[in-house]
């Protein structure tokens, strides 16, 4: 058996040596008093705090350059309090479209009537009273069937429902506020998972009609990306899949997307947001980043930093 000589290993100066952290990219402490900038600024320049910069740098060189950043997002955010930060992004012209879910119309809808939303699942749903609040069914679904008539699209009904009712709390509703600010608001719905689906007033065809309006709304605003940002907020399946038919059905009639940057954001990262929005749509030349924390934290921080940078 050969001896083992330690006396024999190389080595190699650590000064020539290839290395992953440099010194001017770590943080520096926060100083009491200072301002949001001097805060976003003291974030070391590694892994996830560069990628909110790089995130924040690209919506905001997307709107400097005059293409859109597109906002898709489940209810969750709804829920935890974000559409003030939401539409202040909106009235600043930095969200030029937004897409929700059938929960998040629901949710929106709860809040501008009554100034609050989100019932207690758990106990409701032993009596069969889950879901069963009658405003919320009878008047989303006569706005979707009469909106339909009219040839709106769900979005569209909805948020003209709201902007033009009598809603005590309209100003905290996206959907009135893209109704108000001319800004695109597409839906997206799967019949049956909604709870106005159980409502004696629900009109499956009327709703999926006008969700069909919807679809074809999306995919023309994915057809002008190129150069934007698309942002995925807290949808795990629902929204992530429609951005991918809508990449696939605008390449497939000559539009060009290359080069686009994606980003999702939620507290925990599925496979379906990170394939079909990360990775998926931008392999061929765009860039994708996962943001994972908290929405409630998480989006007003990177609010914060685009105001900021934009200013």
């Amino acid at each position: 058996m050969r001896s083992f000589d330690p006396s024999k290993i190389r080595t190699y100066s650590l000064k020539d040596r290839p290395s992953k952290v440099r010194i001017d990219e770590i943080a520096s402490p926060h100083r009491k008093g200072g301002s949001f900038r001097d805060f976003f600024s003291s974030l070391p320049d590694i892994l996830a705090a560069r990628d909110l910069k790089d995130v924040a740098a690209a919506i905001v060189q997307a709107r400097k350059d005059g293409r859109p950043v597109m906002l898709g997002m489940g209810a969750h955010p709804i829920k935890v309090g974000l559409t003030p930060v939401i539409i202040d992004l909106m009235e600043r012209g930095t969200i030029t479209s937004l897409s929700l879910n059938g929960a998040g119309i629901i949710h929106d809808f709860e809040l501008a009537f009554v100034g609050r939303t989100s019932e207690d699942v758990d106990k409701e749903i032993l009596s069969g009273a889950f879901g069963m609040a009658e405003e919320t069914g009878s008047m989303i679904n006569s706005a979707v069937r009469d909106g339909n008539v009219k040839g709106l699209s769900i979005g569209e009904a909805v948020g003209r429902l709201i902007q033009g009712g009598e809603f005590p709390y309209k100003s905290k509703s996206l959907l009135a506020a893209g109704s108000r600010l001319g800004i695109p608001v597409t839906v997206h719905v799967a019949i049956g998972t909604d709870i106005i689906h159980m409502h004696p007033s629900f009109d499956a065809r009327a709703t999926g009609e006008a969700a069909g309006r919807d679809f074809k709304k999306f995919c023309s605003l994915v057809a002008e990306l190129e150069g934007g940002v698309y942002i995925n907020l807290g949808s795990a399946v629902l929204l992530p899949e429609i951005f991918l038919k809508a990449v696939t059905l605008c390449r497939n009639l000559g539009h060009t997307l290359k080069h686009f940057t994606t980003v999702n954001m939620d507290f925990i990262q599925h496979y379906r947001p990170n394939t079909n929005v990360v990775r998926r749509p931008t392999h061929g030349g765009g860039k994708g980043y996962a943001l994972t924390g908290h929405h409630e934290i998480m989006l007003p921080l990177l609010a914060a930093a685009i105001n900021e940078l934009s200013s």
